[in-house]
């Protein structure tokens, strides 16, 4: 009789395990619906080139800990790229529709993009500024923080002139903090 009894609580023990495995899996599920990653694809048209725009995306995608890119287009749009919370993304929409001091006429307009799970950096392409003087093209690239914070506005930008000047050479080098537009 022993024998039957140990043989029933070690299934009813083997069956509680798997009910556990079975909640911890769905809690870990439903914390990461909380937060729906989305991908937008956006063009930015107006006076917006040569007026530290791109730079003002990617300082927005420093402070929400977004993936994508920016680049200048042929035609003196702006096209980006913006992946992560969605929460995140609005606000750093909210902020480029803003504009930067020097640009004017901004408009822009936004659609779906596809989600891509292996993006861990914002890239700027082809980076020049003629508020510093830097006329070599520099692809200054922000890696993901893995804490997955919000950063001020101030702290955005700290990390950014890091970025900055770890990319630049030459010539270049010391040029990232003066931007004679910067207040």
């Amino acid at each position: 009789m022993h024998s039957i009894w140990r043989r029933i609580a070690a299934v009813m023990a083997s069956s509680l395990t798997c009910i556990v495995v079975v909640t911890a899996t769905a809690c870990a599920e439903s914390s990461v619906t909380a937060q729906t990653v989305i991908a937008i694809s956006g063009i930015v048209t107006g006076n917006v080139q040569k007026v530290g725009f791109r730079a003002m995306i990617q300082k927005q995608a420093i402070r929400y800990n977004l993936a994508g890119s920016a680049r200048n287009e042929s035609d003196q749009s702006v096209r980006f790229v913006l992946q992560g919370p969605k929460d995140r993304v609005d606000q750093a929409l909210d902020t480029i529709r803003e504009g930067t001091r020097n640009s004017s006429n901004v408009k822009v307009s936004v659609s779906p993009a596809t989600v891509a799970p292996d993006a861990k950096t914002f890239t700027v392409f082809g980076w020049t500024s003629v508020s510093r003087a830097i006329a070599h093209p520099y692809d200054l690239v922000f890696d993901l923080r893995q804490d997955n914070t919000t950063l001020s506005k101030h702290e955005a930008k700290a990390v950014w002139l890091r970025i900055c000047e770890g990319t630049v050479q030459g010539d270049d080098v010391g040029k990232c903090g003066k931007d004679k537009n910067d207040q």
